[in-house]
């Protein structure tokens, strides 16, 4: 496949008709101009000069609720985009919006201009979180615009946040679960950071909200990874992306910022898996593990800084853990060799097997696989 290319074309607060007390997307792009015309033909040649002729290469409206500017502002920029898409040189189009931001006239308009993917900043399904977040939509208005998303045939992407006011494990996971069953192309999910000039700043200042810290943030986005991978959904991104002032300290007041988010889940998903695995063995004091896994996962099996391994070796006594990386193996094999013990494990198969038993999901409702 040839490599897939992005243009971002920001829109900061073009559209959106109101703040959400999380959101100041000046901030978040690095932006504090509306887009027009000249700004998207000049992102677009910018671009194209940095890939290579084969590549995919896919056009990008992020940032504000683009569906929510006026319909004539919409097809100008989309104009733009959708002449270098005649000509075979951007290959799809994409673009960000509010659930509440979509009806016929909008999605038939954007069919004119061959608009690929529609991505919905659903952010929870729970009303409670919906209304203390000042979303200014309900769950009804996610559901309803999915249905005409699908049938108009674009492709329909969904985001998630987690720790925002009111949410917990139980209602991310609900709004995880609801995601599955609305079958979405793509989803990402993104952890709520606190960012300067937000309502969100003031609640936090005055101590009225607590946000996650890091390790609830990865504790709480593991499950919801699973139960998207073992739906096979593509989840396209996990955490904000790290600029030079989307940074603790900077323009992130709080929250669990890491540059690395998506590899911290990943590894504490083989961290989890592994401890389901070992607590099924009748073993004491092995002498050593060895691991044998595709190239791809082995940093993550290892973890951050051999986070994993140190933990392994500390909760059952291993003398020592090998990692080793084989070009035999796919993704999902995984070969352990413990003492008189070896086996090929199939990491989905062992997901599945974990999530059927964790108590966790047991109070989740209607949960199934």
């Amino acid at each position: 496949m040839n490599k897939h290319y992005i243009i971002p074309i920001f829109v900061p607060h073009f559209g959106c008709p109101h703040d959400c007390i999380f959101c100041n997307q000046k901030k978040i792009t690095g932006l504090s101009t509306n887009v027009t015309t000249e700004i998207v033909e000049e992102t677009i040649q910018e671009y194209l000069g940095y890939f290579r002729k084969d590549a995919f290469i896919e056009a990008a409206f992020y940032g504000g609720s683009f569906t929510a500017i006026d319909i004539d502002t919409q097809s100008a920029l989309l104009e733009v985009v959708y002449k270098y898409k005649k000509e075979g040189i951007i290959d799809e189009i994409r673009l960000s919006t509010r659930p509440d931001a979509i009806d016929d006239k909008i999605l038939s308009n954007l069919k004119r201009y061959e608009v690929d993917t529609i991505e919905l900043g659903v952010q929870s399904l729970d009303e409670i979180v919906l209304l203390k977040s000042e979303r200014g939509h309900t769950a009804d208005d996610v559901y309803n615009s999915c249905k005409l998303i699908r049938k108009y045939k674009f492709k329909l992407g969904l985001q998630m946040m987690l720790g925002l006011p009111e949410d917990d494990i139980y209602k991310s996971l609900y709004t995880c679960m609801e995601f599955i069953r609305l079958k979405p192309d793509c989803v990402r999910i993104y952890p709520t950071l606190v960012i300067k000039e937000t309502y969100l700043e003031k609640l936090y200042i005055e101590g009225k909200y607590k946000p996650l810290d890091l390790n609830e943030a990865v504790e709480i986005t593991t499950p919801i990874l699973m139960l998207f991978y073992l739906n096979n959904i593509n989840v396209i991104r996990i955490g904000l992306q790290p600029t030079e002032s989307i940074q603790l300290g900077k323009d992130v007041v709080a929250g669990p910022f890491h540059p690395a988010f998506r590899q911290l889940v990943e590894a504490n998903i083989y961290r989890e898996l592994f401890d389901f695995y070992f607590s099924k063995l009748d073993f004491s004091n092995e002498d050593e593990l060895v691991i044998e896994a595709s190239h791809k996962v082995i940093s993550l099996l290892s973890g951050q800084k051999s986070c994993n391994t140190k933990y392994w070796i500390a909760k059952y006594n291993f003398k020592k853990i090998r990692l080793f990386g084989r070009e035999n193996l796919s993704s999902e094999q995984i070969l352990i060799t413990m003492g008189k013990l070896s086996d090929i494990i199939n990491i989905n198969v062992l997901m599945e097997k974990y999530m059927m038993k964790s108590p966790l999901m047991k109070n989740i409702e209607g949960f199934q696989l």
